[in-house]
């Protein structure tokens, strides 16, 4: 195991979580749904240029599922980066619950810990088809977006802002509808400590967003994401 990629990997996942459900807990009735936005993208911006040197800064599991697809990396690294994703999310979701926790009136199973979710008394209160679809669509495009942005023909100096404004674009569309997932492990880390229902749902955010980023990753593979040779 490459432990410097499984720290970066770690650390990076952490942040999200942190950054992200943190901004949605702590501060969501101040900033709202577009602060929220930004904070979950604005968290990839940062961890981009901060770990992308060391491990690529998928930070994601469907991410990462996208690129072994796309034949970028091993099965075996992909079990390392997956393993670090799952971890780090666990441990930002447990440090943003041990601050949350310290504000009076606090309450898990009201204020919640920044869960996906959907259906009745979740946010819009989206059907199950939708945030399936939502799930499965936004991932791919997501994908989409990480693969053409790291391909050797791109900028890659800018990959980090389109990747992460990408991820913003998605939250300002969908967050009524899951909370916004396309990451597993980001989804694992919050239900983990909330419970009940949000574990019950959890199998939708484990399993769209990998549906999402094979297909793009099966995209890439056959060369629908590569410039024609002039």
């Amino acid at each position: 195991m490459n432990m410097k990629v499984f720290a970066a990997e770690l650390v990076g996942t952490l942040t999200l979580v942190l950054f992200g459900c943190g901004a949605a807990v702590l501060a969501g009735e101040f900033v709202g749904q577009l602060g929220i936005a930004f904070a979950f993208g604005l968290a990839i911006v940062a961890m981009a240029y901060g770990i992308g040197s060391i491990s690529g800064c998928h930070v994601n599991p469907a991410v990462s599922f996208g690129v072994f697809i796309a034949g970028r990396m091993t099965g075996k690294m992909m079990l390392t980066y997956w393993l670090a994703q799952f971890v780090g999310a666990t441990i930002g979701a447990a440090i943003l619950f041990l601050i949350a926790s310290g504000k009076a009136g606090y309450d898990i199973d009201v204020n919640g810990l920044g869960q996906n979710g959907w259906g009745a008394g979740y946010l819009g209160e989206y059907s199950l088809l939708a945030a399936l679809v939502f799930e499965v669509v936004a991932t791919f495009l997501f994908v989409v977006v990480i693969l053409g942005s790291t391909h050797a023909a791109a900028p890659t100096a800018m990959a980090g802002l389109s990747i992460g404004l990408t991820l913003t674009a998605i939250h300002i569309l969908g967050i009524q509808v899951t909370g916004v997932s396309v990451n597993p492990a980001r989804s694992f880390g919050p239900a983990l400590f909330v419970g009940g229902h949000a574990i019950e749902q959890l199998w939708l955010f484990l399993i769209a967003p990998l549906v999402g980023a094979g297909l793009a990753g099966m995209k890439a593979r056959i060369g629908f994401l590569e410039k024609d040779a002039a």
